[in-house]
């Protein structure tokens, strides 16, 4: 199978044409790939402000932005890796079981092909299912690189219901899908419920990184930190777009100030270069809340990011 190449902005502008991932060819069948770009456009899972459901159309109209080779690591993904644009799954969105179970299949689709998920979506709650088809493809128990304003290991919301945006990775440790010992969460912060609403997270061994934390020791220790705690075991790497400041990304459903500036975060996912990446997700775009497209296009952006990453420790 060829490599693919995103259409040439000096022959097309970047305003025409379909619009994909990268202006990647738009395929229905990941066999050959080695990294399929999907959406994930759902929010059944969202508590408060919803949209993240068109998180990503939108992140493919920005990621046009997005030009051939990393400025920073030279890593030209698209010459190292078969990567493109697989579409969206389609997911219902009245029914939040029915929906969890059509992501999983999706994912597990992709996996069975041999390729690697790299999915936008959609809010938290998509990362779920997405753990779970690769966990069930042979890839686990996963480590977790977290980058996110808030811990998402809460029990229950709104008389019991426990799948929600903010409950996904209390879930996954529970089913035995993430080994908790291998878990690190980076720029929590915020207001809380109660003063031991992370302890839960805590007993099981999760590294939780408040942002005042990363604020004192700066990326590269954390950076350091995180490659230590994955060691050379599979992991997977989630993308909370609520882990960078409103000021920059103010287009989600729970902002919450003081977070990570787009340098930094930046600076943290290329510090992820040599882990054993089995999958990564952008998530928590949600356009209705953006300003001049600001927060898609820091999704795009770091997803190309982690695409780079993907291809470095191919």
């Amino acid at each position: 199978m060829p490599f693919h190449e995103p259409v040439d902005a000096a022959l097309v502008p970047r305003f025409a044409g379909h619009s994909t991932f990268m202006r990647l060819p738009a395929l229905s069948d990941p066999s050959g790939l080695d990294v399929a770009i999907l959406g994930i456009p759902w929010d059944g899972g969202t508590t408060n402000r919803p949209g993240a459901r068109h998180g990503p159309r939108e992140v493919r109209n920005q990621s046009s932005l997005m030009r051939r080779v990393h400025h920073v690591t030279g890593i030209a993904p698209y010459e190292r890796l078969r990567v493109a644009d697989l579409g969206d799954l389609a997911v219902q969105p009245i029914d939040l079981m029915a929906a969890l179970a059509q992501i999983e299949s999706g994912i597990a689709a992709i996996c069975a092909a041999g390729a690697r998920p790299l999915s936008v979506g959609g809010d938290h709650l998509t990362t779920l299912p997405v753990l779970r088809a690769i966990h069930k493809a042979g890839r686990g128990p996963l480590g977790l690189v977290q980058f996110d304003a808030h811990s998402d290991t809460n029990d229950s919301y709104f008389g019991g219901n426990r799948y929600t945006h903010g409950t996904p990775f209390r879930r996954a440790i529970e089913e035995g899908i993430l080994d908790p010992r291998r878990m690190v969460q980076i720029g929590i912060r915020g207001s809380i419920y109660a003063a031991d609403e992370h302890q839960w997270a805590q007993d099981q061994g999760i590294r939780i990184i408040y942002i005042e934390e990363f604020a004192r020791r700066g990326a590269d220790q954390i950076s350091a930190e995180i490659r230590m705690l994955m060691g050379d075991a599979p992991c997977y790497v989630t993308f909370d777009i609520d882990s960078i400041d409103p000021a920059m990304a103010p287009g989600t459903g729970t902002p919450e100030i003081g977070g990570l500036t787009t340098r930094e975060a930046q600076a943290l996912v290329r510090g992820l270069s040599g882990l054993n990446i089995a999958g990564a997700d952008v998530v928590e775009v949600s356009p209705p809340f953006d300003i001049g497209g600001i927060t898609a296009l820091t999704g795009a952006t770091m997803l190309f990011e982690l695409l780079c990453v993907l291809a470095e420790t191919r």
